[in-house]
């Protein structure tokens, strides 16, 4: 009898030790499964952090395509909830975070396709950035080239203007009496004759042209007989003290005008400006002495 409860305690006792190891190994593989988990999962979360990051790249560029930015900002917002639900889920919902496995190659995938469009849309914004930087580079050449042709024709047209130019040379101031014979006695001068010169110039346009005779004097005023007597110069009209109608046809030719004393002359040095076709093409001081 003793010796059948002997064996039989040896047995229970085999029994129970092999249930005391069957039960420790079921806890070790499942200690070894929840750190399998654990680790699956921490890499699946950083894999998610990762993506949200490039997510994040590519939202700083400015991208000329609104459907693919409103595409781009619902899959980052998409990245972001699914990172947010594997944080919360448990480690041992091996289920849910396969799932969220297969969520995140799929993410990936859809972003692979958006990462192509991103790329071309820049390979075309710089190809096209590249062809407008080429366009500006011509159109400011061009642009200097016009405005060298356009200084050089002004140049070109001002030696043309210069050429065409008469000049008025050999000017003499003659004063006279009142039976219009020259006197040196200031107190008898009653009229003034100017003789001038216009040298020969074939470049001139020939025809009637208009002398204008500007006398200034001693204290800067103009000489005039009426406030009417004004001429274009330079964008505005001015005085002048007498004018003559001459015929040019381009050779050296001589002419006279003349000034009558209604006023009260001045000794001291006076100013005689010729003008003609709205050019000043002879300016000569001269003096008139007591």
């Amino acid at each position: 009898m003793k010796k059948k409860n002997i064996i039989i305690i040896v047995i229970l006792a085999l029994v129970a030790a092999g249930l005391l190891y069957f039960v420790l190994r079921q806890q070790h593989e499942m200690r070894e499964m929840v750190e399998q988990l654990e680790y699956e999962k921490e890499e699946l979360q950083d894999e998610y952090e990762d993506l949200a990051l490039q997510f994040d790249g590519y939202r700083d560029i400015q991208l000329s395509n609104d459907s693919l930015t409103q595409k781009l900002a619902e899959e980052q917002q998409r990245v972001r909830d699914l990172l947010e639900e594997l944080r919360i889920t448990k480690v041992t919902n091996a289920r849910r975070i396969a799932e969220l496995k297969k969520e995140l190659a799929t993410v990936r995938s859809v972003m692979q396709v958006y990462v192509q469009q991103i790329d071309s849309l820049n390979q075309t914004n710089e190809r096209l950035t590249n062809e407008n930087r080429e366009y500006r580079t011509r159109n400011e050449q061009i642009t200097a080239e016009n405005n060298l042709l356009t200084r050089d024709n002004d140049r070109l047209q001002q030696t043309v203007t210069r050429a065409a130019m008469l000049e008025v040379t050999n000017f003499r101031v003659t004063t006279l009496n009142k039976r219009d014979r020259k006197t040196s006695s200031f107190a008898q001068i009653q009229k003034l004759q100017f003789d001038y010169t216009i040298l020969r110039n074939i470049t001139c346009t020939p025809g009637i042209k208009t002398v204008y005779l500007r006398l200034v004097r001693p204290d800067g005023l103009v000489m005039q007989k009426s406030p009417d007597h004004l001429f274009p110069f330079e964008n505005s009209r001015i005085e002048y003290s007498v004018k003559q109608d001459i015929e040019y046809g381009g050779e050296e030719m001589s002419a006279t005008l003349y000034w009558p004393v209604e006023e009260i002359l001045e000794a001291g040095v006076y100013n005689a400006d010729f003008f003609i076709d709205g050019n000043l093409v002879g300016s000569f001081p001269f003096t008139l002495k007591k």
